[in-house]
């Protein structure tokens, strides 16, 4: 990883690589939806979106792009060879019956119990929850892809989430431009950590408690 990345793309490079072929992946709005620009070579895997689309590609090159094909986040994207459309409700049958393996999100909030707030700020409109809360539950896996602090620089890792909850005891691992964190019962543990920063810096901008694995890896993207 290279500090002249922008942090947005460092993070979804390195939660491209927790990809393994053959998975259906459910991809967030924001950060997780990079994601589908760095599937690595040689691994298959099947992007769903949950408006009703399976076989979701990249982000379609500028003056390619086609306003029927949208995702949940109403941004344009492609279609693969294969690719297929259903209904919304066809596509949370999909969700609920538990056939997603990997679901990558965006977090307004985290806390070390692998709670998850992500859908509402308090104070300010809110058009819905969306499918988070069905596939944090539902997923085989949930993956947290975000930015390591807000705008201020103030901490989104936190001992407990202060807004509403999307789901409970649901996040398995954090990936920020900073570390990657996995989500035990015991609490968080510090597993990667950026070339250009220290564990220091990390727990200065983290709201709780962090164990650290050793050896500590370095992110590779």
């Amino acid at each position: 990883m290279t500090s002249k990345l922008d942090p947005r793309e460092m993070i979804a490079r390195r939660a491209a690589r927790e990809l393994r072929d053959g998975y259906y992946v459910n991809l967030g709005i924001g950060i997780p939806t990079m994601v589908a620009n760095y599937v690595a070579p040689g691994i298959e895997v099947i992007l769903q979106s949950e408006n009703g689309m399976l076989g979701v590609g990249p982000y379609p090159i500028e003056g390619e792009e086609d306003a029927d094909l949208i995702n949940a986040g109403k941004e344009t994207i492609s279609e693969l060879p294969g690719s297929s459309y259903f209904s919304s409700a066809d596509s949370f049958a999909m969700i609920r019956g538990g056939h997603i393996d990997l679901s990558i999100l965006g977090a307004l909030e985290v806390d070390r119990h692998g709670n998850l707030a992500n859908w509402m700020v308090p104070g300010k409109m809110v058009k819905g929850m969306g499918g988070a809360m069905d596939l944090v539950a539902n997923a085989r896996r949930v993956i947290v892809a975000m930015e390591h602090a807000t705008r201020r620089g103030e901490p989104k890792i936190l001992e407990a989430c202060t807004l509403p909850l999307t789901g409970m005891k649901v996040v398995d691992t954090i990936i920020t431009e900073l570390v990657v964190i996995r989500v035990t019962t015991a609490g968080l543990v510090l597993e990667e950590i950026a070339p250009d920063t220290s564990v220091d810096e990390v727990r200065r901008l983290t709201a709780t408690p962090l164990q650290v694995q050793e050896p500590l890896k370095r992110i590779t993207v």
